[in-house]
C-alpha cells in the first residue's frame, strides 16, 4: 500500500495572495477559459479526502453552488464549530493525529483545499508532501498571502510546470528527498 500524500493545490496571485483583504476571490476569473480546468479533473480523481480550513468552508458556502466535495471525506479545521454540517466534519484536534489517522485506512491522497491559516499550520508540522500551485497573471498588490512567514524552511523540488494560453501558470514541488540531490 503506498503512502496516500497530503497535496496542496491552490491559485495564487503572482504576488503571493490567495484573495483580497476581504476575501475576494474574483481575480481568479482572469483566467477562466472553459473547457480548461488546468488539470483539476484528474486532480481531483486521485483525493479522497479533504482538509479546508474554517473560512475556506464558509467562502464556497456563499457562492450559491453544492458542496463540491460532497463525495469525499471532508473535514473543515476550526477552533469555533463542532460536530458535522452535512457530508463536513468540523475538526478542533491535533493535525499530526488527523493526518496520521487518515493514513492508516486505505485510499486515494488527501487534498489541501486552502486557506492560508491552515497551509501555516501544516507546513508548520511538515505535514504537505506535495504543492501544485497555480500562479494567477495578476498582482493583487495586498491581501490574503498564501505562504505566513515563520514557518519552517522547507527545501522542494520542482517535478513539473506547465503554462497554459490564459498565462496561468502551474508549478508542481514535492518535498526535496534528503537522501538526493
Amino acid at each position: 500500500m503506498s503512502k496516500r500524500e497530503v497535496i496542496l493545490f491552490i491559485a495564487m496571485s503572482l504576488d503571493g495572495y490567495i484573495a483580497k483583504d476581504n476575501g475576494d476571490i474574483s481575480f481568479l476569473s482572469a483566467v477562466e477559459s472553459p473547457p480548461e480546468d488546468y488539470g483539476y479533473g484528474d486532480f481531483i480523481k486521485s483525493v479522497d479526502t479533504v482538509i479546508m480550513g474554517r473560512k475556506t468552508y464558509e467562502k464556497i458556502q456563499t457562492f450559491g453552488i453544492d458542496f463540491p466535495h460532497g463525495d469525499k471525506k471532508c473535514y473543515v479545521i476550526s477552533r469555533s464549530k463542532k460536530g458535522y454540517d452535512g457530508t463536513v466534519e468540523f475538526y478542533h484536534g491535533d493535525l499530526v493525529k488527523l493526518i496520521a489517522a487518515i493514513r492508516k485506512e486505505s485510499g486515494l491522497n488527501i487534498f489541501v483545499d486552502g486557506g492560508a491559516e491552515l497551509v501555516f499550520e501544516l507546513m508548520q508540522r511538515d505535514l504537505i508532501d506535495k504543492y501544485i500551485i497555480s500562479v494567477i497573471p495578476v498582482f493583487l498588490g495586498a491581501g490574503i498571502p498564501l505562504f505566513k512567514p515563520g514557518r519552517p524552511e522547507s527545501p522542494l523540488k520542482l517535478v513539473r510546470s506547465v503554462t497554459f494560453p490564459s498565462g496561468l501558470a502551474q508549478l508542481w514541488y514535492e518535498k526535496k528527498d534528503a537522501t538526493r540531490p
